[in-house]
């Protein structure tokens, strides 16, 4: 999709479809009233006979307006004009998106952006367009072999801006909020295939291809030979039980200066999670082929850093496999030497995504890392604490967790701090291992983050635990495209 930034009047500008915005009590917006000038007032009647009341999303779309510019007007509530702020800018555009979706528009232009959103800029604006314009054309990768999911005839969006100023502001946000897609589409893309289909093996050749796509991007595939000669223990116990073998895959992003430190991205990679020995209950089983966001988080974060040319330095570090049960699986009370040297009694062998990401943290430690960031559907535990709205972050230093938080927030990709402590580290002893690999009930998602700092010392690290914002389950099964947003807004402000 092209995007374009316009300093047209609504009234003059050419396009398929023009976007207005109309306040509560009917009260029209500058661009809704130069169009509705320019057709006789059609919508002023429309407003006065009740038809739109001016709700946050509530829509109306009127299609062949004799004398404007545009062939399609669509009109959106933006609530109560004193209230507009982000949240309700983001609602009506996506409902207004997906309005323009049914109809046959190529080319639609977007004035909300004029509006004074309380707690946006020009530049914020035009990338949450870009964003929700993304989501809007994505199509999941599907095999139906009937009833496909009609492509997007979308193919140029543009918004509007007020002044030169704004205009410069509003272009850059737009490429931010491209690259964003970018990679949202791509962990989606990722995410969404049928586990069958994205196993260890395809996700390393995913990332050759990333590389082959983008001379920036090196890509490296280390077999379970290489993690064995490594002393990656931990990391090959969750995969004894499976035919798929294991690939470390290692990305590389130098867009820095030369002998700058990187920033470490790990993401888990389970491509499907059955629980091993410690089998999962049947219902929702099929959503396990969601445990490889993580892994697919990074792939997205490095195709919108490429896509944008960042002047930063990142590494990627993705252990893919699957937790399977069969006679050579790990079994509870078993003990692993992770990479580090240190032994860990494996009691659930549910609990497999923090014996790859603790090896895999290991293994970063080559690159002399300034920060290692890992990301993981780690716990269902933290989907109890924080729903579906906000990922739990971890971290063991407070500006990189402040760092992230603020990204979160700009990005309207949000996480939560959350606490670790040796408190809450007791429940990980083991009598007969340096520590077990779960502890208690209580707090699963932070002794889960207390098991990864065990592996941290000396690092500047966080853990985002994404297990509720990655994906949607239920009969809307689908990727959500999170954290790439938070991620890459991170990148794009070090």
């Amino acid at each position: 999709m092209d995007f374009f930034v316009t300093t047209a009047a609504p009234a003059r500008q050419r396009t398929d479809c023009a976007i207005v915005g109309v306040f509560e009590k009917g009260e029209l917006s500058a661009a809704a009233a130069g169009i509705d000038a320019r057709i006789g007032g059609r919508i002023a009647r429309l407003v006065k006979r009740g038809d739109m009341h001016g709700k946050t999303g509530d829509l109306l779309v009127l299609a062949d307006v004799s004398g404007a510019a545009c062939e399609r007007v669509v009109l959106v509530g933006l609530g109560a004009r004193k209230n507009l702020r982000r949240k309700q800018y983001r609602k009506a555009l996506t409902a207004a998106l997906a309005a323009v979706a049914r109809t046959g528009a190529r080319d639609v232009v977007s004035y909300l952006s004029l509006e004074a959103v309380g707690d946006a800029d020009s530049y914020t604006l035009a990338r949450i367009a870009a964003e929700v314009a993304g989501h809007t054309a994505y199509r999941i990768p599907d095999q139906k072999t009937s009833n496909k999911r009609p492509k997007s005839t979308l193919t140029r969006f543009g918004i509007a801006a007020g002044a030169r100023g704004d205009k410069t502001q509003a272009e850059r946000g737009l490429e931010h909020g491209r690259g964003i897609v970018a990679g949202m589409s791509l962990m989606r893309d990722l995410a969404n295939l049928a586990p069958n289909v994205c196993t260890p093996t395809y996700l390393a050749g995913a990332a050759k291809t990333l590389a082959r796509e983008h001379r920036s991007i090196r890509a490296q595939v280390l077999n379970e030979v290489d993690c064995r000669k490594l002393k990656m223990g931990s990391f090959l116990s969750v995969t004894a039980g499976t035919e798929q073998p294991a690939k470390l895959i290692v990305l590389e992003y130098r867009g820095g200066k030369r002998g700058d430190a990187p920033i470490a991205l790990v993401g888990k990679g389970v491509t499907f999670d059955t629980g091993g020995i410690s089998l999962k209950p049947p219902p929702a089983m099929d959503e396990m082929k969601f445990d490889m966001s993580g892994a697919a988080s990074v792939f997205g974060t490095f195709k919108a850093v490429a896509e944008l040319a960042l002047p930063v330095n990142v590494v990627g570090i993705i252990p893919a496999c699957e937790n399977m049960p069969d006679g050579r699986a790990t079994k509870p009370g078993d003990i692993v030497k992770s990479m580090s040297g240190q032994t860990i009694e494996v009691l659930n062998t549910d609990a497999e995504g923090r014996l790859i990401l603790c090896d895999a943290i290991t293994y970063a430690r080559r690159f002399k890392p300034a920060a290692v960031i890992d990301i993981a559907t780690l716990t269902g535990a933290c989907v109890v604490a924080l729903g579906t709205h906000l990922s739990g972050l971890f971290s063991n230093d407070d500006d990189l967790s402040e760092a992230l938080e603020r990204a979160g927030e700009r990005s309207d990709d949000r996480a939560w701090p959350m606490p670790i402590g040796e408190e809450y580290a007791e429940g990980l002893k083991s009598n007969f291992a340096d520590f077990a690999n779960v502890a208690g009930r209580e707090g699963g998602a932070i002794t889960a983050a207390c098991f990864l700092a065990k592996f941290t010392d000396g690092l500047r690290w966080a853990h985002l635990d994404v297990a509720g914002t990655a994906y949607v389950g239920g009969s809307q099964k689908s990727s959500t495209g999170r954290p790439v947003p938070l991620l890459v807004d991170y990148l794009i402000n070090q």
